[in-house]
């Protein structure tokens, strides 16, 4: 009987690949802290995700190595600016510091989540195919 791993691994694989986007692109809000006229976005995870899974639905796959992925110059799913807390300061720069690391920070936590999860999996993987 082969393993599946589509059922076997779940949500947590789209989610490592749609946090890692996220931690880039939280990255990139506050390396331009002090960029004028910059303005910060965001990931709607839950937004990524679902549309993460309706596309793998969808039937599009990547059959051969020599072809396209269908993701290739697409939008990242879920990316938008974020509402800002406070008034503009004059510069027109929407990031707040504070709150980039802290969403920075509960998105790593939420990354490391998902791979002790898939971590899990693999070793009760591993004993299944040994035996134990």
């Amino acid at each position: 009987m082969a393993i599946n791993f589509d059922k076997a691994l779940g949500v947590h694989e789209q989610a490592l690949v749609i946090r890692a986007k996220r931690a880039e692109v939280l990255a990139n809000n506050l390396a331009n802290t002090d960029t004028p006229n910059f303005k910060a976005r965001d990931i709607d995870f839950q937004k990524a995700l679902q549309q993460a899974f309706s596309n793998q639905s969808s039937g599009l796959k990547r059959t051969h190595t020599a072809h396209l992925d269908s993701q290739l110059g697409s939008e990242i799913p879920g990316l938008s600016y974020r509402i800002p807390m406070q008034p503009d300061t004059g510069d027109g720069n929407s990031v707040d510091a504070q709150v980039e690391q802290t969403k920075f920070a509960e998105n790593a936590m939420q990354y490391q989540a998902s791979l002790r999860f898939l971590d899990s999996k693999f070793k009760g993987l591993q004993r299944a195919i040994k035996g134990e």
